[in-house]
């Protein structure tokens, strides 16, 4: 007898930010980063990542619970772009979104989707005209499946 899995999205709280972290973290190892490459101190770094971010750029994570337990994260807040912004809110206030996380036993259910829709309805509500976020190869089609155009950017390795 197959027994319904009862998925649960909601705000994480500040005392979940580590936990945010770690989700980042294993995010990297999950798409081929040698641990390695890795900042010793990619805990702090995160951890103050997110506090920054909360103050100034209207931070907002969400974690999935199935039965009561966190098993996926994402983060999200508004873009600061890569260069000056002069355009009024109106016309461009682009969030973005990142760290989507499932753990690996969790996968293939929709909870990476229901995590993105509600970061898409957070950015929704502080006014953003466009939501944008950076895909691993697994994560695309769960992105396509929710509206995401692949973007111009264009990349050129120097390493």
């Amino acid at each position: 007898m197959l027994t319904e899995k009862h998925i649960t999205i909601r705000e994480a709280t500040t005392k979940e930010d580590s936990l945010i972290a770690e989700h980042f973290y294993q995010l990297w190892l999950d798409i081929g980063v040698h641990e390695s490459n890795i900042c010793l101190e990619w805990l702090e770094i995160t951890l103050k990542f997110i506090a920054e971010a909360r103050q100034d750029l209207f931070y907002k994570a969400f974690v999935a619970e199935v039965d009561n337990v966190v098993v996926g994260s994402v983060s999200c807040q508004l873009f600061t772009g890569l260069y000056p912004n002069v355009f009024k809110d109106e016309y461009r206030k682009f969030g973005y979104i990142w760290g989507v996380y499932v753990e690996q036993s969790q996968r293939r259910q929709g909870i990476a989707k229901h995590l993105t829709n509600k970061a898409i309805e957070y950015l929704k509500v502080i006014g953003c005209t466009r939501v944008v976020l950076n895909a691993s190869p697994s994560g695309k089609p769960v992105y396509s499946s929710l509206g995401f155009s692949e973007s111009n950017a264009m990349q050129l390795d120097l390493i």
